[in-house]
């Protein structure tokens, strides 16, 4: 008999499989821990919908704020990046909610910025921490059993590898233009 079906047959009680899921020990992309509860997970989760927040506080403020010869274009650019963070933002509190959690309200702290390049270094430097984070939830999520999150944050990283990637090529035409 298996070890849930055991568990069922004793309790009355069935089981889910991410409760029985098997811890797996070592590090992540970044050096976070992959064993993981799944109360951890989902602080872990509400640290990654935090940042999500911000980054939609980040870019609608950056878009408003941007002076200087490039305005028009890294305001266009800020602003197309807001219905992504949101969208990545959804994922993350329902995903919260469906397990167990009570999804935050309170963004991440936003970095200030003087001027475009500024701007563009912050929002690149959250991008790369936002990528390694969601590496890290990606093996979290698998090693708890929750496979269709872990999917989910391919996308998710997807996502912010193509932000990061425009920003790297802006701040290039930026320092040659």
């Amino acid at each position: 008999m298996a070890k849930n079906a055991k568990n069922e047959a004793v309790s009355g009680k069935k089981k889910s499989p991410r409760e029985d899921a098997p811890a797996v020990r070592g590090t992540g992309n970044g050096g976070g821990p992959v064993e993981i509860s799944q109360e951890e997970f989902l602080n872990a989760l509400n640290v990654d919908l935090a940042h999500e927040f911000a980054a939609v506080i980040l870019y609608r403020t950056y878009a408003s704020q941007v002076q200087g010869q490039w305005r028009m274009e890294l305001r266009q650019f800020f602003e197309a990046e807001i219905p992504d963070e949101l969208g990545h933002a959804q994922i993350l509190a329902d995903k919260i909610v469906s397990l167990g959690g009570t999804p935050t309200a309170v963004p991440a702290p936003v970095k200030p910025a003087g001027d475009a390049k500024d701007m563009l270094r912050n929002a690149l430097e959250d991008e790369i921490e936002t990528i390694g984070r969601y590496v890290l939830r990606r093996k979290q999520a698998e090693a708890l059993g929750l496979y269709g999150l872990a999917v989910n944050f391919d996308d998710l990283i997807r996502d912010e590898s193509n932000h990061r990637d425009e920003i790297q090529l802006l701040l290039r035409r930026r320092d040659t233009g």
